[in-house]
């Protein structure tokens, strides 16, 4: 498939998905792949939220999200030592966590270390179960085999599903389509299915190594929920003056995702997401095209999709000891 066939089929999913989505004061709603379930178009990053000034704010950002209908929040059992989910714990107190679909991720390719993880998010998210973690940081090309090794992650989520601490199970990744790729292959030679996958998904992403373009289509295909991530690449996108914060996220939610998982680290930027809810109208493919060739040449250096390029957003090859293996 070339570019411009893979543009044509993504804008009509896109489209077709974006058509169907509900919307209810201002918040869009879409079904998460197979699982039926109902998820806000856009969704709390809670690396992000958990960097705000401070934890009351973190508490505010939240709650105001969750009452102007955004129900998807995103964490991890890494992000800032584990204070990101400390800090959502206590802003879904007081009967928000009934609100609200909540996801986090874990590191641990072995069972011991998996099942560690997954525990200790529990325990600082506040609750007794999740509604779908993920296994984070696909990476490495043989990073599906450790979560469907013999005693590898995988038999830790099923034993954590089972219990009923886990709702759905899902993968994410931000270096190399490639990757994602071959855990799609290897789960399906075990006959496994995926409820969501996570990806980064911007207007840069189009033109170098994307993910809208290899990935995305296999995961409509096999009804895996698209979550999109780094919609700004990290900030560096409307830092640099290549798209505004509103075009990204426009851009992300034309293509077929359930959510589009955005930082919210102050009220400004929680504010800005929720009009780009207010404001998204399905693009034509002229109007993708327009962007997206706007934006081709800064794509092309790599540069501002570092996660991509080089790792210092790779949690788990700067502390390879949460892999569970040292």
């Amino acid at each position: 498939m070339n570019r411009r066939e893979a543009l044509t089929t993504l804008a009509s999913i896109g489209v077709a998905l974006n058509t169907a989505g509900a919307q209810t004061g201002g918040t869009i709603y879409r079904t998460l792949g197979k699982t039926g379930e109902k998820v806000s178009a856009i969704g709390v990053g809670g690396a992000h939220a958990g960097m705000a000034a401070s934890a009351d704010i973190t508490t505010r950002i939240i709650r105001t999200a969750i009452d102007h209908g955004v129900n998807f929040m995103d964490n991890s059992w890494d992000y800032i030592q584990g204070e990101c989910e400390r800090r959502m714990g206590v802003a879904l107190r007081d009967g928000y966590r009934q609100k609200v679909f909540l996801m986090t991720k874990f590191d641990g390719r072995t069972k011991q270390s998996a099942a560690k993880q997954i525990d200790e998010s529990l325990q600082r998210l506040q609750t007794d179960h999740v509604d779908l973690n993920q296994f984070h940081e696909t990476a490495r090309m043989d990073d599906a085999d450790a979560f469907f090794a013999q005693g590898g992650a995988l038999e830790a989520v099923l034993e954590a599903k089972k219990a009923g601490k886990i709702r759905y199970i899902g993968f994410t990744g931000h270096k190399d389509p490639l990757v994602h790729l071959r855990m799609l292959d290897v789960a399906a030679q075990h006959n496994f299915h995926f409820d969501a996958c996570q990806m980064p998904l911007n207007v840069l992403d189009y033109s170098f190594r994307s993910f809208a373009h290899l990935v995305v289509p296999k995961l409509v295909e096999q009804g895996i929920g698209v979550l999109g991530m780094k919609p700004m690449a990290f900030g560096a996108i409307p830092a640099n003056k290549i798209a505004t914060g509103i075009e990204c996220l426009h851009y992300a939610m034309n293509l077929p995702t359930s959510v589009v998982i955005t930082g919210m680290e102050t009220m400004d930027r929680l504010n800005q997401a929720l009009e780009a809810m207010r404001t998204f109208r399905p693009m034509s493919e002229e109007e993708v095209t327009r962007l997206v060739t706007r934006t081709k040449a800064a794509a092309m250096t790599g540069k501002f999709e570092e996660f991509k390029t080089g790792h210092r957003f790779d949690q788990t090859y700067l502390h390879p000891d949460w892999l569970g293996w040292a």
